[in-house]
């Protein structure tokens, strides 16, 4: 391999991040910063890079949806059995990493994780597909399987036991939402002199809120 992706570059640009005009809280600006990436984005908007770690200390990453954003925190949604289910269980914080390439915008979020009530999780499976809904009975996500005819064998199979009827939510499915208590947000610049706000706050104790280098 000889793929020279050293000279791949962009310069970034936006407005300027101004403290004086930022709302105290920052779900208030994430809000914002979501709904200009919808607009920019589109359907890709609402990814982020989930990080967990194991029981070794080891990292793992990988692209999950956010489902929903409140006061309390970031709501997602998995199999509770998966690698990242299980890392959770043991170490219950993570970090998500947002990238809106049309803006030059990345908003990180650090903090504590728990799984939401089960009629949260209820609510929230009833609202999906119908396909999405088989999807969480067939994929035992994680595990190795032999090949693809495995999960179409399922698949067949799932879809005969709920023929004409409603899908429940399986047990080992639902949602986490992470608590955070650090937001930092970052605007691209031109010569990598980006803009950094950062909020951090102790418990749920009020928000503090200062500028970090590039």
């Amino acid at each position: 391999m000889n793929r020279n992706i050293a000279d791949v570059r962009r310069d970034y640009e936006g407005g300027y991040l101004d403290e004086s005009t930022m709302p105290d809280n920052p779900f208030e600006l994430f809000d914002e910063w979501m709904g200009a990436a919808l607009e920019s984005d589109g359907q890709d908007a609402n990814a982020m890079t989930l990080a967990t770690v194991d029981s070794q200390g080891r990292p793992h990453a990988r692209v999950v949806l956010l489902k929903g954003v409140d006061e309390q925190g970031l709501l997602f949604f998995t199999n509770y059995h998966s690698h990242k289910g299980s890392e959770l269980a043991n170490v219950p914080f993570a970090a998500a990493t947002f990238w809106w390439p049309g803006l030059s915008r990345q908003v990180r979020v650090e903090g504590a994780v728990e799984q939401v009530a089960a009629q949260e999780s209820d609510d929230y499976f009833a609202s999906r597909p119908r396909g999405s809904q088989l999807g969480a009975w067939i994929a035992t996500q994680s595990v190795v399987i032999p090949d693809r005819k495995w999960i179409e064998e399922r698949k067949v199979r799932f879809e005969h036991a709920y023929d004409g009827q409603d899908i429940p939510r399986p047990i080992h499915w639902g949602g986490y939402r992470i608590r955070p208590d650090m937001i930092e947000f970052w605007q691209g610049q031109p010569s990598r002199l980006h803009d950094r706000i950062r909020f951090e706050r102790q418990s749920e104790g009020p928000w503090s809120r200062f500028r970090l280098a590039p």
